[in-house]
């Protein structure tokens, strides 16, 4: 008998409140909503909170959250236990989710005329010149492992236990890390 990968399989997986986040993940590949349901009612708060913090605008944060779950359901078969844990799949996508709501926003506010147009908060400003100005060119020389460090400290304000958590690495190695590439950084952008 042929082993099939739990991702590919077709096979209904049961789900409820004790699943594991991998198991509504390969749950979510097969299909049933309710997987999905349960991974949103986990893991929608806590997004919700850390993408507010980088944006003000509710509606904003709102799209991006929809777009990141219809990610998440589109893209479980996908998903890589191996690769990280299921929460820093789900920030990933939403953080991307929210620089492309940003940016189409952007868009539709550089249509508008003078007299209409809407102020971008600070924060939207900062998360967008990441990545497209002299800072994001400096971020992008930086090696994977110190911008996924970076990014993790400086851009989503975790600590450095929640960082070395979310990368799946030391303490004292984010700490290492983060050093480095701000040293980087700071030549970089003299």
């Amino acid at each position: 008998m042929r082993s099939v990968s739990r991702w590919r399989r077709r096979d209904p997986v049961v789900v409820d409140d004790d699943s594991s986040d991998v198991d509504l993940v390969a749950a979510a590949a097969t299909g049933q909503v309710a997987a999905l349901r349960l991974l949103h009612r986990r893991h929608a708060p806590w997004l919700r909170a850390r993408l507010a913090r980088r944006c003000a605008n509710g509606d904003v944060v709102d799209d991006a959250i929809q777009d990141t779950f219809v990610a998440v359901w589109r893209g479980a078969g996908r998903f890589d236990p191996g690769a990280g844990e299921v929460a820093a799949w789900i920030w990933t996508i939403g953080v991307r989710r929210l620089i492309s709501s940003l940016r189409t926003s952007r868009a539709a506010h550089e249509e508008l005329d003078e007299a209409h147009a809407i102020t971008e908060s600070a924060e939207d400003r900062v998360l967008l010149g990441v990545e497209h100005g002299d800072l994001g060119a400096a971020m992008g020389s930086l090696s994977p492992e110190l911008r996924a460090v970076i990014q993790a400290t400086v851009l989503d304000g975790l600590t450095t236990r929640e960082a070395a958590r979310l990368l799946g690495i030391p303490e004292g190695t984010v700490k290492t890390r983060a050093m480095r590439a701000r040293a980087k950084l700071r030549r970089a952008l003299a």
